[in-house]
């Protein structure tokens, strides 16, 4: 070895050693770990360890391998392995000096690298199917990390990922799928040959002409996404429900901005030359396309192959571009400028970078300084460029808008916790519940109260985990499906079950602690109403209603604890939701199943409704705005639009990608007054805030399991 490295080094050539790891067993490690230790790499210019096979090795043993020769270590390859927690654990938190470190078809779930990896260049991350996040500070000790390559993973949100990526002062190629002829990060080089006479444009949309398709042949199974890696991304995690791909039709049907329109069939031919973007292509083609032509092709035509879902959100390419304005290759297509301009035309359409169009991040102690030096200016009756600023900026709605942008803007990472350990309940007590409802207090922000599948009523203060009260069924109570604080007496509320069950409880004479039992938490016990689902009290506390699985809503008296009335078919379907508004206590809204939307008025004995109107799949629910100038109604599969109450005109639709599901129920909710709505689906472990004036999205929040120790997993 050394006579070969001293003939290499004549030459000015590198001396490369690689260690083949394919063939070695464990009794094999010991003696080569001997053998490093006492060979002399002082004419050795870098050493690769590349383990390339699917046979598992210890991997205590590797490590120790590459301890050993760490500061000549360049490539680290170790695919299709499986050592388990402790190995990756170790290897992210330990740091190494390699150049290149290829993890493909591991198994970790959050990327959490903690350890230093100064010299690294080049991170492959693809077909780690388990891979679905990034820690916050994953990437921050890797400054010249240049290349990165994660395809075929579940990575899939777009907030948290470019916030993520954002920390790497020196990434310039990204992949999250790959063009089909290139197997590295780096720009394809093969460029796509298009003219304006190859497309025609019609009706916002481009066509392949016949004669084009014969030019530039387009494999239409390589633009399907990947039935096994769909699989996947559900696969791993139990408590993620299934989603039926049974055909390519079903695929068509889910991403019908993936494939091109064409004139005719296209037929699979076993020549492939592909090119990912025709937005990309009409650029470098220097035709002068109009700016209509542009944006549409900039959203069309996306040839994919081992896509991970991320890069079937929409507008994915053009979020990525604007977000990280220092990469300069993405899917091994060259990011031109012209396309980074019109990228940030689609970003500023669809995304909204901070609330209220608010262009920097805001510091809640500025202002809330702000806010204190405005005040006492004011009163000293100072004269000063700084206090006519305050003045302008004195208001409370100003304040509380800026309190909320700046914590929506904070961090792509929201602040999880918990809310099954409550600091007033003992080890010996502590139990899982199975929540299925819950309701936040109206005015007192830190409380509310959940129903269990168990037939339980728990409220407690979410902000320092106390348990304020808690009820065990009792066997008069099933799953507790309707919960509905009081507004005047806000310590009681009303709860409903699906046995039927209605009561009014005070959480003032519930048992503070699991163990306590009393005699008696209920007041009023009101008459059943049958397979009941929802229950919402009106804005005097005077009355509620309950709908289920019925076409009939009832009205209750709550000072008497009489049934009032029963409203008879009143949809076509079952009715999922009553909600009374918040002002007027005679007006409430019903949604059904039937796809209908109604406004009531109880002045009218509702025979009939104020107006209908419709979504184009079940509504699951509908909710008023705080100041009741709008409904907000929720469609299954992320059906979500903002109606004006006055009349049930369309005031705004919110683009929502949808999954395909008729299972996948979509509720929505107003936050910070009207300024924003939170939307979620069952089917998705994803929480969506938008903007209820524009619609534009603000962020995507992912659900995920907190855990106790190492994050990698």
């Amino acid at each position: 070895m050394s006579q070969e490295a001293r003939l290499q080094q004549s030459r000015h050539e590198l001396c490369i050693l690689q260690l083949f790891l394919d063939q070695l067993k464990d009794v094999d490690f010991p003696p080569l770990l001997d053998a490093i230790s006492e060979t002399d790499f002082s004419e050795i210019d870098a050493i690769d360890i590349l383990h390339e096979s699917s046979s598992v090795s210890n991997g205590e043993y590797i490590l120790s391998l590459m301890r050993a020769v760490n500061q000549k270590l360049r490539v680290v390859q170790l695919n299709d392995l499986s050592f388990g927690k402790n190995f990756l654990w170790d290897l992210s938190c330990g740091g190494f000096s390699c150049k290149i470190l290829d993890l493909r078809s591991s198994h970790i779930q959050k990327l959490n690298i903690t350890g230093k990896f100064m010299q690294l260049h080049t991170l492959n991350l693809d077909f780690s199917v388990s891979l679905t996040s990034f820690c916050e500070h994953c990437f921050t000790c890797m400054p010249n990390l240049m290349h990165i390559s994660l395809c075929e993973t579940r990575v899939a949100n777009l907030w948290t990922t470019s916030a993520a990526l954002s920390k790497l002062p020196s990434l310039t190629e990204l992949r999250f799928q790959n063009c089909l002829c290139c197997n590295d990060t780096g720009p394809c080089m093969e460029k796509p040959s298009i003219t304006r006479e190859d497309l025609v444009f019609q009706d916002s949309q481009f066509f392949y002409r016949e004669e084009t398709l014969s030019r530039n042949m387009i494999y239409a199974a390589d633009l399907m996404p990947n039935p096994n890696h769909l699989e996947n991304t559900t696969e791993e995690s139990s408590d993620e429900s299934d989603v039926d791909f049974p055909s390519h039709q079903r695929t068509l049907e889910l991403f019908p901005d993936v494939l091109p329109r064409v004139g005719r069939q296209i037929e699979p031919v076993n020549e492939v030359k592909t090119c990912c973007y025709l937005h990309t292509a009409m650029v470098s083609s220097g035709i002068n396309f109009t700016e209509e032509e542009r944006r549409v092709a900039a959203v069309k035509n996306y040839v994919s192959h081992h896509p991970s879902p991320i890069c079937f959100e929409k507008h994915y390419r053009e979020f990525m571009v604007t977000s990280l304005p220092r990469l300069k290759v993405l899917d091994n297509m060259t990011i031109k400028s012209t396309e980074r301009e019109i990228a940030k035309c689609i970003f500023s359409q669809y995304y909204e970078f901070l609330p209220y169009n608010r262009q920097r991040k805001e510091n809640l102690v500025n202002i809330l300084q702000n806010r204190e030096m405005g005040a006492a200016l004011s009163q000293l009756g100072r004269s000063t460029n700084l206090e006519q600023t305050c003045r302008s900026r004195k208001s409370q709605s100003f304040f509380s808008r800026s309190i909320s942008a700046a914590k929506v803007g904070s961090s792509a990472w929201p602040l999880l916790h918990p809310l099954a350990k409550y600091s007033s309940i003992s080890s010996e007590e502590r139990k899982r519940f199975r929540p299925r409802q819950f309701e936040y207090h109206p005015t007192d922000s830190s409380l509310m109260v959940f129903g269990t599948l168990d037939g339980e009523i728990v409220a407690i203060n979410h902000e320092n985990g106390k348990l304020v009260g808690y009820l065990s069924s009792t066997g008069a109570l099933n799953s507790v499906l309707g919960l509905c604080w009081l507004k005047m007496h806000p310590s009681k509320l009303i709860a409903g079950s699906d046995s039927g069950s209605l009561r009014l409880y005070d959480t003032c004479q519930m048992p503070s602690t699991m163990t306590e039992r009393c005699p008696r938490a209920d007041i009023v016990t009101f008459d059943e109403f049958e397979q009941l689902t929802s229950v919402h009290v009106n804005s005097t506390d005077e009355q509620f209603i309950a709908s289920g699985y019925s076409n009939n809503v009832a009205l209750y008296d709550i000072g008497s604890g009489s049934r009032l009335q029963v409203f008879t078919d009143m949809h076509r379907g079952h009715i999922n939701v009553v909600k009374f508004a918040h002002h007027s206590p005679s007006i409430f809204a019903t949604s059904s199943f039937d796809r209908d939307v109604k406004m009531w008025d109880l002045r009218q004995k509702p025979l009939s409704p104020c107006y209908t109107a419709s979504s184009s799949r079940g509504n699951v629910m509908v909710c008023f705005s705080p100041d009741d100038h709008f409904l907000l109604a929720s469609a299954v599969d992320n059906e979500v639009q903002q109606l004006l109450a006055v009349d049930g005109r369309v005031h705004l639709k919110f683009d929502i990608a949808t999954t395909g599901s008729g299972q996948n129920y979509t509720r929505s909710y107003y936050m910070n007054g009207r300024d924003y709505i939170i939307s979620g689906s069952c089917d998705e472990h994803v929480v969506r805030i938008c903007c209820a004036q524009t619609g534009r999205r603000l962020k995507d929040i992912t659900l995920e399991v907190i855990f106790e120790c190492k994050h990698l997993y």
